[in-house]
């Protein structure tokens, strides 16, 4: 017995209606995007999958994954099909970020969690906003895994590979805020901020503080963007809500009318009025899952790209930190010489080869970091520039 709800029918959704008899019972919605790239194809449908016990309205979910590659050797098989909880979508970013975002890779974020939001799901509350609130996180985490699978780097990563292929994962408990490794990550977050505010760089590449000045520009000329948006959204979904109320009203009117040509001039306002309540439906659900989302990813990203320049900080300052521990060990040698100890000048000079080795690789380390960030941000340019031609072409055409 299936139910469908106009306000839900843009976003793809139904009600379903178990028989009483059942203690569980599950939906799905199905959407698909096929992901082009350099050596082949990867067709990926993230299926949202849910489950309710009726005794209790508990709901809980978790997303399906079909694929379909050619050409990319990397997988085991060429077609396979997974389900994923929410967690572990955040172990995934966890591990890629701990792995690659100490070298340069920016690591697109998933969604962010809603503890307010998904505990509305889970009791059961039925209303629009649950259904937006799922639909929106599934799509968020679609456009996640397509930027992933872009990343030619990330790609390669074998807990990428197993997060796709691998039939069962371990239960990603590190993901709760109040675990061990949440309380952790917050603990790093504030050392990280107070070390930002310590360290005093002095760049040596224009290139990289004007990068950073765009980036915190742009950042908040998004934010600003997407607040504007969300207020449009808002105002167009009371404009469909008053539309429907008065379509409703004047097609009482007309058939309360004793009048028969009045009476058929009001029913086809109301239909009119009911095209236009749709037509402000439809452009708020485009405004919200098209744009508002699309820029939330991007100031998720941007947040990210300034991950990895804070990054290159950390790693700037461990190449000064080594050079100020080997001039002390230079130092001590003096000493030594000048004090005429033969027997410790071996060590001193033993250690001052082992940190000139260090100087090396930490200046080293630093270039590397540095011509990654570069590649790193040309990338984003260009997916930049193919999105938001995209979101013109799908918004106006």
């Amino acid at each position: 017995n299936v139910q469908v709800d106009p306000s839900l029918l843009p976003l793809g959704w139904f009600l379903f209606t178990p028989p009483s008899t059942l203690t569980t019972w599950s939906l799905s919605i199905c959407f698909g995007k096929c992901i082009t790239l350099n050596n082949g194809f990867l067709f990926m449908g993230l299926l949202l999958l849910g489950s309710v016990d009726v005794k209790s309205n508990f709901q809980s979910f978790f997303y399906s994954m079909d694929l379909f590659q050619t050409s990319l050797q990397m997988f085991k098989r060429k077609d396979f099909s997974v389900k994923r909880r929410f967690s572990d979508f955040l172990g995934l970013y966890d591990r890629l970020l701990e792995k690659h975002s100490q070298n340069g890779f920016i690591v697109p974020p998933p969604p962010e969690k809603s503890l307010i939001g998904m505990t509305k799901v889970k009791v059961g509350k039925d209303d629009s906003s649950s259904a937006e609130f799922l639909e929106r996180r599934r799509a968020a985490l679609e456009r996640y895994l397509q930027r992933i699978v872009k990343h030619p780097t990330l790609l390669q990563d074998p807990d990428v590979r197993e997060f796709l292929e691998k039939d069962e994962l371990p239960r990603a408990v590190s993901t709760q805020a109040l675990s061990g490794a949440g309380l952790l990550r917050m603990v790093n977050k504030a050392a990280d901020a107070v070390s930002k505010m310590t360290i005093k760089m002095n760049e040596s590449d224009i290139w990289f503080e004007e990068k950073f000045q765009e980036i915190e520009s742009e950042d908040q000329q998004l934010r600003k963007l997407h607040a504007v948006v969300e207020t449009l959204v808002n105002h167009r979904k009371e404009l469909a809500m008053n539309t429907a109320i008065v379509a409703k009203s004047t097609a009482m009117l007309g058939s309360s009318e004793d009048h028969t040509a009045l009476s058929r001039a009001l029913s086809q306002l109301a239909e009119v009025e009911d095209k236009i309540e749709q037509l402000y439906q439809d452009q708020a659900n485009n405004d919200f899952f098209l744009f508002a989302e699309l820029l939330s990813d991007y100031i998720r990203l941007l947040s990210a790209m300034r991950g990895v320049f804070d990054q290159r900080m950390k790693t700037w300052q461990r190449w000064q930190d080594a050079q100020t521990t080997l001039q002390k060990k230079r130092e001590i040698e003096a000493r030594l010489i000048w004090a005429n100890k033969p027997d410790k000048l071996q060590q001193a000079k033993d250690e001052i080869s082992e940190w000139e080795s260090k100087v090396v690789q930490c200046e080293r380390e630093f270039e590397r970091i540095s011509a990654t960030i570069r590649r790193e941000v040309a990338r984003f340019e260009v997916s930049a520039h193919f999105d938001i031609r995209a979101l013109v072409a799908s918004m106006f055409c």
